[in-house]
């Protein structure tokens, strides 16, 4: 079947590309969504626009940090963007910096420090079910 190469399925294939991109293409220093929490500590949003997945952001304040927590039967994946601090991850705490990315297993206990003076930006990945019911 050569129907990819045909004018037609170009276009349509084209289009929904573009109709995709606009709709669903956010940058990674405002993902939009519900601010969750604002406080001393973070501005924390949640973009809940796809169905299995929830793209979350947090701006963590100088000299503060996350509640440590873990999630059963989720991983994670944090992408920071800019800034710098300390990540706890199980026993380990280690640097970490904006371009760099850190994977977190299933359950593990994870939580980020800003030791920098200006906030800490990261995004996060996880599995949309942890807001289900």
């Amino acid at each position: 079947m050569a129907f990819a190469s045909s004018k037609a399925s170009h276009s349509f294939y084209s289009s929904l590309i573009g109709r995709l991109a606009c709709c669903l293409k956010v940058p990674t220093n405002n993902i939009g969504g519900e601010i969750v929490k604002d406080n001393e500590t973070y501005l924390l949003r949640d973009n809940k626009l796809l169905k299995n997945l929830v793209v979350s952001s947090t701006l963590l304040l100088p000299g503060k940090e996350t509640r440590g927590h873990s999630h059963d039967g989720q991983e994670e994946v944090y992408f920071f963007q800019y800034g710098y601090g300390e990540m706890t991850l199980g026993e380990e705490t280690f640097p970490v910096a904006g371009g760099e990315t850190v994977l977190i297993p299933d359950g593990a206990f994870h939580k980020v420090k800003n030791t920098w003076t200006h906030p800490l930006y990261f995004v996060c990945v996880f599995d949309g079910k942890r807001y289900d019911g």
